[in-house]
């Protein structure tokens, strides 16, 4: 994944973990540009901190993602009380035979 894609997908999730405010005003945004800014080096420089700083961001991306699809299935399957069978056999991709009547 390149640098800018792992921006992006991390501003994304951001976005997603705060979906009522913007991102400007919130402190982790401006945290993770002013670390992207600090280490932001060229194609002729080799600094370890970039690889390290890469690496950090691809754990957080994959760390915000996999939160948000865990609650995202967590909030789908948790209990809600009893269910009918209709509603459980739609919930794992069944059909119901119709009644002949």
């Amino acid at each position: 994944m390149s640098k800018l894609q792992t921006l992006r997908g991390v501003i994304r999730e951001l976005r997603y973990s705060l979906p009522d405010r913007t991102l400007k005003d919130n402190i982790a945004f401006r945290y993770i540009m002013n670390q992207y800014r600090k280490y932001r080096t060229t194609d002729q420089q080799i600094c370890k901190a970039q690889e390290e700083m890469d690496f950090i961001a691809n754990t957080y991306l994959c760390y915000l993602r996999s939160s948000r699809l865990s609650q995202e299935i967590h909030d789908e399957f948790h209990g809600k009380g009893e269910r009918s069978i209709e509603d459980t056999a739609r919930m794992v991709g069944f059909k119901l035979p119709h009644d002949p009547k």
